[in-house]
């Protein structure tokens, strides 16, 4: 599996947040990583609709984490931004082929991908978070 930069940037994010103790906001993840403001606003976006981020607005405003990062699972964000996870299109699908009926690959690909979001579902934010003096050196 090969995540996106959105993936990518969405668990840089939220490893960010884990480490304020205050609400930060899209500039300063953006400056940090050297990404565009814009990309982190839409990864923001989209972290605030599926709960992991709470985005405040006004004054003392800025985002933080919605849930504890305890809580919040490597492999259930990557499942939420990725939009295909499967190594191959046709573990995803039945007819995808001239051999799908019978092909033992499709197989071995499908359980290769179970493994691989089962362990990433076991990792947790809090379990990958670097600290804040290390992210404070950048």
């Amino acid at each position: 599996m090969k995540l996106t930069t959105q993936t990518d940037y969405a668990l840089r994010t939220l490893m960010y947040l884990a480490t304020r103790d205050t609400r930060a906001n899209v500039a300063s993840v953006a400056s940090l990583f050297n990404i565009s403001v814009n990309h982190v606003a839409k990864v923001v976006n989209l972290l605030a609709r599926e709960g992991y981020v709470r985005s405040i607005r006004g004054v003392g405003g800025g985002i933080e984490l919605a849930i504890p990062p305890e809580e919040i699972s490597v492999g259930q964000v990557v499942a939420t931004v990725e939009q295909d996870t499967n190594l191959l299109s046709c573990v995803g699908t039945d007819d995808s082929c001239a051999i799908h009926s019978f092909c033992k690959l499709k197989g071995v690909l499908a359980e290769a991908e179970r493994v691989q979001m089962e362990y990433l579902k076991s990792v947790t934010l809090a379990d990958v978070v670097p600290s804040r003096p290390q992210l404070d050196k950048l």
